[in-house]
């Protein structure tokens, strides 16, 4: 791997469309973990989905409805969630916002 980027600055970084029509960006990434910004505009859905890492994310700004494992609550800008590795999870931004994704461990996926 090539050596790791230990420092992100705000607005760094290009954003990249995602299947499900938001965007993201990789912040920072080692082998064992990646922090991931995404971008939502007013009803955007993250499909329901399940991976194997296990996932950290904060609310930085808007609010969301979010589902993980069959249980659905709203979670507004500051606030945060755990996804255990497996278990299907996905969220509609009621408003415009951003989730900031921390993932262990890497997503490669994100990196191809």
């Amino acid at each position: 791997m090539t050596e790791p980027k230990i420092f992100a600055h705000a607005g760094q970084g290009a954003w990249t469309l995602t299947p499900d029509g938001n965007r993201r960006r990789v912040l920072l990434s080692t082998d064992e973990l990646m922090m991931v910004e995404f971008g939502f505009d007013k009803g955007g859905v993250g499909a329901l989905h399940s991976h194997p890492h296990v996932q950290a994310s904060y609310v930085a700004e808007g609010r969301f409805e979010v589902t993980i494992d069959g249980r659905t609550e709203i979670v507004e800008t500051g606030g945060s969630f755990i996804v255990p590795s497996g278990l299907v999870h996905g969220v509609k931004a009621l408003e415009a916002g951003r989730l900031v994704d921390s993932f262990t461990p890497h997503r490669a996926d994100f990196l191809a």
